[in-house]
């Protein structure tokens, strides 16, 4: 997964800076965050998607990913999920 991870976010970087000089600082985070969805979930992962922006005008990305790993059991340390 890491290895993916990596080229997708080095490719996608690469594009967006050569796309326009205003995205030249461009960068994503170090850290990433992978989940398996069930097959079933898909038009409502494709939903949530579409919907990110009216989203995080109600609540943080921070506070919602904390709640999603809260919500599955997961364990984190703040030190490591945050740039």
């Amino acid at each position: 997964m890491s290895a993916v991870v990596e080229d997708l976010k080095t490719t996608s970087s690469k594009w967006m800076k050569l796309r326009d000089p205003k995205f030249h600082a461009f960068y994503w985070q170090k850290g990433y965050g992978a989940f398996a969805v069930n097959s079933e979930k898909l038009s409502a992962v494709r939903k949530y998607i579409a919907d990110q922006q009216i989203q995080h005008a109600h609540q943080s990305f921070q506070d919602e990913y904390r709640a999603l790993l809260q919500d599955n059991g997961a364990e984190w340390d703040e030190r490591y999920v945050w740039d």
